[in-house]
């Protein structure tokens, strides 16, 4: 098991198409994204908050999470409309309303996460709701450990790593330190909690 890291997410990004959807399913997709009122009522297994500076990297991870099968929300690439300069009631409003319509939250930690103006207030919102929000880290390099240690108040949350399952599945965990950790299924569907595995 190991962190995501910046070079991997990269080459995913140039390759495009997630692996699961042929390219009719994504034109079909879009096409349907068109309209807002599916769009609105649309349904993810995870939010993904992120810097926008870290678009490249962003969008590597969507197709990383989609290859395992996951419905990702992506606020520039979903709500194109929104302006994530500014902070308005406007943008808050839809982004309450998307984090609604997720099963769960990443708050992707990259060199630039902490300079986000959204990115705490997501954590918190979603967390508040849902009590169902992960740190994703990103390391700067491939093949990195899974331990992590978050500092200040993202030390009290799980975080994601990627591995292989029992049959060489290629799965996420949710792990609280390098030693205690839960497929991402059982917490997300289960409300299973990480434990201790020796």
């Amino acid at each position: 098991m190991a962190l995501f890291s910046v070079p991997e997410l990269k080459t995913r990004a140039q390759r495009g198409t997630p692996l699961h959807k042929s390219a009719n399913a994504v034109l079909r997709e879009s096409a349907t994204l068109e309209s807002a009122s599916f769009a609105e009522k649309k349904q993810f297994d995870i939010f993904l908050s992120h810097s926008y500076m870290d678009a490249d990297i962003i969008f590597g991870m969507k197709f990383s999470l989609e290859d395992l099968g996951y419905d990702v929300y992506v606020d520039w690439l979903e709500d194109q409309k929104l302006n994530r300069d500014s902070v308005t009631k406007d943008t808050a409003e839809v982004l309450r309303a998307r984090m609604k319509s997720c099963k769960s939250l990443f708050f992707a930690t990259t060199d630039n996460s902490n300079k986000s103006k959204w990115m705490p207030w997501e954590l918190g919102y979603f967390d508040g709701k849902k009590n169902k929000a992960a740190i994703l880290p990103i390391s700067n390099v491939s093949g990195a450990s899974n331990a992590y240690i978050g500092q200040e108040y993202l030390g009290v949350y799980p975080y994601i790593t990627i591995g292989n399952d029992t049959l060489g599945q290629r799965c996420l965990w949710v792990r609280t330190n390098e030693k205690t950790y839960i497929y991402f299924d059982a917490w997300l569907k289960h409300d299973e909690q990480p434990y201790f595995r020796g």
